[in-house]
C-alpha cells in the first residue's frame, strides 16, 4: 500500500499524504489531532481546525526535509517502507474501551 501519493499541481511537484485525523470539540475549540505524527493543532471551528492541520502537516513536513530527518523521525513515529519503498503509517483504530476506575 502506498501512502504517498506523487501530484503535479501547475506545474510544481507535491506530495499527498492522506492521515487519520480526529477532532476534538473542547470548551468551544475543535483540536485536530493524527497519531501517525503525533501532531495537534486547533481551530474555533471544524473547518478551522482542519485548514490549521493542513498547514501544520506541511510544517512538520518541510522541517523534516530542511533537516534531512525524514527517515529517523517517521521511523521513530512506527511508519514502514513498503516493498516500492514507499512510507506507509502504522495501522491506526479507534475503539471505545471500558474502564472501571476507583475514586
Amino acid at each position: 500500500m502506498t501512502f504517498f501519493k506523487r501530484k503535479s499541481i501547475s506545474g510544481g511537484n507535491y506530495l499527498s499524504v492522506e492521515l487519520p485525523v480526529a477532532l476534538i470539540e473542547e470548551d468551544g475549540t475543535v483540536i485536530a489531532y493524527t497519531p501517525a505524527l503525533d501532531l495537534s493543532t486547533c481551530g474555533g471551528s471544524r473547518e478551522e481546525a482542519i485548514k490549521m492541520f493542513r498547514e501544520a502537516t506541511q510544517v512538520f513536513f518541510n522541517d523534516l526535509v530542511e533537516n534531512n530527518t525524514i527517515d529517523e523521525v517517521l521511523t521513530g513515529l512506527g511508519w514502514q517502507r513498503d516493498v516500492e519503498r514507499a512510507w506507509v503509517p502504522p495501522r491506526i483504530s479507534q475503539e471505545s474501551v471500558d474502564v472501571t476506575v476507583s475514586v
